[in-house]
């Protein structure tokens, strides 16, 4: 079997992708990391797409794994591709979903407006909870805080510019909710347009939390792409 890494996306953690990790674990040999400061990881400084993937980088070694397929939710897909651009000999294929590629400084003003601690913790109560546990012992709201200030950063400067995906050339299938508010499928296409290996599926019923896609057709999915 073939290694599989699931990589989680922003303010969330490997927790969040153990649905998936179970339906597939009879295919793959499966592989999941909390980035730094996600899920109970130690806090090493700022978030930082490069830093997240350099955090990959040393997981792969550590393990021994010379090339692996990702699979990789919302930030998740974002880390991946980056990686394919650093370190194309250490990708084989990447499957993405909910990753949002345009970024300027208004649509991250845009997005940070919804990591405000304050408001979370008044107005959804239930969501402030669940992100003090799955941090814990890290402060949650410090995560939303380096989270808004990684998003940001990204507004300013994208680490992924449309041209770079040009040079991505291993297989890779661009996931999208039909009913994910955050990202369009507009800025899905135009990456798509530009990387010479890669097609879209879209999943009908599905908005951008992970926990609301359908595991067997997410599965379904992944098993025909990788398979």
């Amino acid at each position: 079997m073939t290694h599989l890494l699931l990589l989680h996306g922003a303010i969330g953690a490997q927790d969040q992708l153990e649905p998936l990790a179970q339906a597939l674990s009879d295919d793959f040999l499966l592989d999941r990391l909390n980035f730094a400061g996600h899920g109970g990881q130690p806090m090493t400084g700022p978030f930082a797409i490069d830093i997240f993937a350099e955090q990959v980088m040393r997981y792969l070694d550590n393990q021994q794994i010379d090339r692996v397929d990702i699979f990789g939710y919302s930030m998740g897909g974002y880390v991946a591709l980056y990686l394919a651009k650093m370190y194309p000999h250490r990708v084989r294929r990447i499957f993405t979903l909910g990753t949002k590629f345009e970024w300027t400084p208004d649509i991250a003003a845009r997005e940070t407006k919804m990591l405000n601690p304050e408001i979370i913790a008044e107005k959804i109560p239930v969501f402030a909870a669940a992100l003090e546990k799955r941090h814990a012992p890290n402060d949650w709201k410090q995560v939303l805080s380096k989270t808004a200030d990684m998003m940001m950063g990204l507004g300013r400067a994208n680490p992924l510019v449309l041209d770079d995906f040009s040079g991505i050339d291993l297989p890779v299938l661009l996931g999208l909710g039909d009913s994910d508010t955050m990202v369009t499928r507009a800025e899905t296409e135009a990456v798509l347009n530009r990387l010479p290996n890669a097609r879209l599926t879209v999943l009908p019923q599905t908005p951008h939390p992970i926990e609301k896609a359908d595991v067997r057709l997410l599965q379904s999915e992944i098993l025909s792409f990788f398979k």
